[in-house]
């Protein structure tokens, strides 16, 4: 039986081959941490006395905010270069842009290579057909210090894009498609490649557009196989040589998934969920007060270009705000030599500084609230972007909502320019229900069988900044954690107040979508939350609770008639959950040797 792209990459670094289920300890090539959590690894070495492996494969990337401008963001910064000083690490300080870009451009990574790092789109790299893994502060500590991590090796899915689409779609729209096709949890657990003709002919920009939503479907990484154009960018980025991975021609798929491009038109993603995706036609002429172009997904120099060829002789309309961040340096620097940062602000756009931009928590992107923007960003969680309604779409899309002051299409501004005559309506946009949790204390037991009181959350897809807003994330101390628990999650504000040590969370699917902040774990373990039972979770979450020992387990509770308030008791080497008042057991997923292993011993990092 041949190999997936995945198994072979994977293989390749864990010096044996491996199959879907198989738990193996990875060599790691580039080891990454950012001003997000960066400060959290560096307390993980310290408090353990770990050294650094190889100084020359270990990197800080300083991108969430690239102005220092928050007093916990810069003080976190500077424990990074304090300590990057000492063990003589290399850092891509505030001034260089999004990391998983630098890693690309500036060759730290080459096709077939492996980096991981604590950026949830660092699976960006599948743009350039290598491994990339957002992970927590415990993992990127363990890489920092051994050049390896445990990873169970996921199943692989073959998507083929049929057909080419319209003049005007671009690949913002194409990764729109997918993720209307997969929603939110479609791909979570696998290893994705894409091919067809829309992809053999795209370039490096657009791949990364791709590559860098995977997360938002689920998935561990979507690998774009790398053709020539790829191959020679990043042989001139590195100056060394490899051979690109491709899959065999027999390598085996869980799915092989046909999508036909050939009648796909601009997208849009509606406020709150990036998988509700609309044809941009269906909420045309909605109002905005606000536009932002950037982002890991969408500030490369062709979505800069493709902003710029719908600005070019007009402006900003009345009352509206348009925001560009390039995603590196070097793309700044270009758009600076080319004319397009003097026609953005010509147009009345306002330019930051390279960086994440409006991903992060007062950075430039952010909106306030009944804020109505559109953005070419990832994600439109609620909170997220701000406490405004944010919409996803391509740069063309935004730059031309920008000009006309409603969304539409870069084909269809109208000639007179929408002002504020009334008051605001966002058509076609459905508000969703959310829910929330708080803090107590940290019970330290290892038993094997959990007996706890529960709280029933039905929800599915319940991501990070739900759980762990990203205004909180420069709090390095767990104790402080708890009281923010889902201080994001609507009908669950009073949580910290009610619950208590030993309780135990249910939800439904895809718990810990979103981001790698280790904070989502944590805030738990400071409330002495003693086990999350989710139907599935998202993969980085996944790894972070296992690292931090903090109990967790795959079973369906949300679908019984079980309530909150009930006790259970759960054998975490069984998988068996009962009901204390009676009736049916359930069985979950037991502990895995690994998941046991790091849970008795404490934590990852833990002797």
């Amino acid at each position: 039986m041949g190999k997936t792209i995945l198994e072979k990459i994977i293989g390749n670094h864990a010096g044996c081959d491996v199959e879907p289920g198989q738990i193996v300890d990875v060599a790691i090539d580039v080891r990454v941490a950012r001003d997000f959590g960066g400060a959290n690894v560096v307390k993980n070495l310290e408090n353990n006395n770990l050294d650094i492996e190889d100084p020359t494969k270990t990197f800080f990337t300083f991108d969430c905010n690239p102005g220092g401008s928050d007093q916990k963001y810069a003080t976190n910064q500077h424990i990074c270069r304090l300590f990057a000083r000492k063990r003589g690490i290399k850092i891509f300080d505030i001034n260089r842009g999004i990391g998983t870009h630098i890693a690309i451009d500036h060759g730290l990574l080459v096709p077939g290579g492996t980096l991981v790092s604590t950026d949830s789109h660092a699976n960006i790299l599948g743009a350039i057909g290598a491994f990339g893994q957002g992970m927590g502060d415990q993992d990127i500590a363990a890489a920092f210090a051994f050049g390896r991590v445990w990873f169970k090796v996921p199943p692989s899915i073959k998507v083929i894009l049929k057909g080419k689409p319209h003049k005007g779609v671009t690949a913002k729209d194409i990764t729109l498609a997918l993720l209307r096709h997969f929603g939110a949890n479609g791909l979570l657990g696998f290893s994705a490649e894409v091919y067809g003709p829309v992809i053999d002919d795209m370039s490096l920009d657009g791949r990364i557009t791709i590559a860098s939503m995977a997360t938002e479907m689920g998935g561990i990484i979507v690998f774009l196989p790398p053709n020539d154009e790829v191959v020679a960018y990043c042989t001139r980025a590195s100056d060394v040589e490899f051979t690109p991975v491709h899959a065999d021609q027999d390598a085996y798929y869980s799915q092989v998934v046909d999508i036909d491009m050939s009648s796909l038109e601009p997208l849009i993603s509606r406020p709150g969920h990036p998988e509700d995706v609309v044809q941009v036609q269906e909420v045309k002429g909605t109002k905005i007060d606000s536009a932002f172009i950037g982002s890991c997904t969408n500030g490369r120099y062709e979505d800069m270009k493709a902003a710029a060829e719908t600005l070019r002789g007009r402006k900003v309309a009345q009352g509206v705000v348009l925001k560009i961040v390039p995603s590196t340096d070097r793309i700044w620097m270009r758009c600076l030599d080319e004319g397009l940062i003097t026609l953005f602000k010509e147009a009345g756009a306002l330019v930051g500084n390279p960086g994440c931009a409006g991903c992060a928590a007062g950075q430039i992107g952010q909106n306030g609230p009944g804020e109505v923007t559109v953005s070419t960003g990832n994600r439109n969680f609620a909170g997220k972007q701000g406490k405004g309604d944010v919409y996803l779409a391509s740069p063309a899309t935004v730059a031309a909502s920008a000009v006309a002051g409603v969304i539409v299409t870069a084909d269809q501004i109208p000639q007179e320019v929408v002002f504020f005559t009334q008051p605001l309506e966002t058509a076609g946009m459905e508000k969703r229900p959310t829910e929330a949790i708080e803090p107590t204390e940290i019970k330290p037991a290892r038993p094997t069988e959990i007996k706890g009181r529960v709280w029933i959350i039905r929800q599915d897809n319940i991501d990070t900044d739900i759980i762990f807003h990203n205004r909180y994330l420069t709090i390095t101390d767990i104790e402080q954690m708890g009281q923010y628990t889902f201080d994001n999650l609507p009908g669950w504000e009073d949580f910290s107040k009610k619950a208590k040590p030993g309780d135990i969370v249910v939800t439904g699917k895809n718990f810990g979508a979103g981001s790698s902040r280790q904070q989502a774990v944590d805030c738990f373990k400071s409330l002495g939350i003693t086990l999350i039972i989710a139907e599935s979770f998202g993969a980085i979450y996944e790894r972070n609770a296992i690292n931090a020992a903090m109990p967790i387990m795959a079973a369906d509770l949300t679908r019984t008639d079980i309530e909150s308030g009930e006790e259970i008791t759960v054998d975490l080497v069984s998988g068996k959950i009962e009901r204390l008042s009676g009736g049916k057991s359930v069985n979950g997923t037991p502990f895995s040797d690994t998941q046991m292993e790091i849970y008795q011993r404490g934590g990852l990092l833990k002797n």
